[in-house]
Order: structure tokens, then sequence, then C-alpha cells
């Protein structure tokens, strides 16, 4: 856990270990992650992580398909996938593509 991480509300620090990851595995240029948990509150597989949205641009996008990209971004973020994270939205493009 990263110092200081222990005094962040729960999403808050799996956000930070999320944008660590994807930082340093895809580099890229612009990154968004939205904690989008409370909107699925209530639903049956809510309880054991969080929903998460992931915007972001990178080059190591480029030639690769949307299914590759993400792959791309559940492997840099597969140790989160067992417990602090249930589901991510994802939106991976090149610069070129822009948000």
């Amino acid at each position: 856990m990263k110092p200081g991480a222990a005094e962040l509300p729960m999403g808050e620090s799996v956000m930070v270990q999320m944008r660590t990851a994807i930082e340093r595995a895809l580099a890229p240029a612009s990154l968004e992650i939205i904690d989008d948990s409370a909107a699925h509150a209530g639903h049956p597989g809510a309880r054991g992580g969080g929903h998460f949205r992931v915007t972001l641009v990178s080059d190591a996008f480029r030639g690769r398909s949307q299914l590759e990209r993400h792959r791309l971004v559940y492997a840099a973020v597969a140790p989160l996938m067992s417990g602090a994270v249930h589901a991510l939205n994802i939106i991976a493009r090149t610069p070129e593509e822009g948000i």
C-alpha cells in the first residue's frame, strides 16, 4: 500500500492503486478514473468490489482492436480484480482518436 493510502476512503485508495498500475503499464497521455460504485448499490455483485469507469488515451493502443485494448487495461489492474474491483467500464483510445 502507498504511504498515506490508509487514510483514504476505500474507493479512493483503489483508484490510487488503479492509476499507478495503469500509468506503469500503459503510460497514458490522459487518464480519468471515476468510482461509479454508488450507482450499483444493491446489485448482487457490488458487495465484492467497486465499479469504476476508466477513460484513457495511450500510444500502447495503436494498431490494436478494442478487445486487445481492454485486455491490456485488465492485465494492468489484474491484482485489483480479485477483490477491490468488481467491474470496469473502459474507454481506451489512441492519441489520434482522442477522448
